[in-house]
């Protein structure tokens, strides 16, 4: 009964008809609302971890402003500088590479950038870096977790075929250019393998901060090897036509996963034992001294401080 179930495709999870849907000529596309729902999600958590750091409330919003920019140029260079073929080389259109709307972000991309513009606007606005990466880390991974239901709108960036009742159905069209399959094939969704992985660390990752109070940065290394973990083997799964699909015998974003998660895990065991207490101070002196500046200035009024009249 399963196998004639499974050949009848009942079991198995559909792929949207359309990915894009139009509000009178607005065009509002799946995977640029999946992209923004991740950064308010992102956003949202980050401020709260912020605030119970002993960061100022609005902090995150105000740095958003610069790293959000920051990390979706990087993300989409990222992608166009590993598929460069797809934009640049023979029968390609140098054009698209600035059609975002159609997918492509490539997360290092996007982390790196990202990273840099939190650096230039961490130190203008008087935030220490790396307790102010802790906070935000275990966020990034909601982000990315809600993120990738925009490759499920747009059918992009599955899996090799499988026969699991959770299959992901692939309209042909959006087949590799260079593969075909049995209509009813059904393939791994690797966009909702990466989402629970990410949901899974970041559970795990919240779970490890409360319980062993990491600063330094510590956080987020633990971020990348538990991303990277789970990635490398996702990565693995993908038959999406990349320019650099052989590196060496593996895809170029597993090589990077590898490459990543030893750095990080050098660092967290190098800062564990430089730093096995957490930071206290999460600001600058510079901002703290500013703050206090302001609040002499603007003194709170007591309690009941109007005159009361029978």
């Amino acid at each position: 009964m399963p196998d004639l179930l499974l050949q009848l495709g009942v079991l198995s999870i559909p792929s949207p008809s359309e990915g894009t849907w139009y509000l009178g000529p607005l065009p509002i596309r799946g995977y640029a609302l999946s992209i923004i729902l991740g950064i308010v999600a992102t956003i949202w958590i980050a401020e709260r971890r912020w605030v119970a750091r002993g960061g100022v409330a609005g902090d995150i919003q105000d740095l958003a402003i610069v790293a959000v920019p920051f990390g979706l140029v990087g993300a989409r260079l990222y992608h166009v500088a590993t598929d460069a073929g797809r934009y640049f080389g023979e029968g390609g259109n140098p054009w698209e590479a600035l059609y975002i709307w159609r997918g492509g972000l490539g997360i290092w991309g996007g982390i790196a950038f990202g990273v840099l513009g939190i650096v230039v606007a961490a130190r203008r606005q008087g935030v220490r870096v790396r307790p102010l990466l802790d906070a935000l880390a275990p966020a990034v991974l909601v982000g990315q977790a809600i993120g990738r239901w925009g490759n499920w709108f747009n059918q992009e960036l599955y899996g090799r075929p499988t026969d699991l009742p959770w299959g992901l159905e692939i309209d042909p069209r959006n087949w590799p250019a260079d593969q075909t399959f049995e209509l009813g094939t059904t393939f791994h969704p690797t966009f909702l393998y990466e989402c629970m992985w990410s949901l899974a660390a970041f559970a795990v990752l919240v779970l490890l901060d409360r319980r062993l109070r990491l600063g330094h940065g510590q956080v987020a290394a633990l971020y990348v090897m538990l991303y990277t973990a789970g990635r490398g083997w996702i990565e693995m799964l993908r038959i999406d036509d990349v320019q650099l699909t052989d590196v060496g015998g593996l895809r170029f974003n597993v090589w990077t996963s590898i490459v990543l998660f030893v750095l990080a895990t050098a660092y967290l065991v190098w800062s564990r034992r430089r730093h096995p207490e957490r930071e206290e101070q999460v600001l600058t002196d510079e901002r703290l001294a500013a703050l206090a500046a302001e609040t002499a200035q603007d003194p709170v009024p007591p309690s009941g401080g109007g005159s009361v009249r029978d």
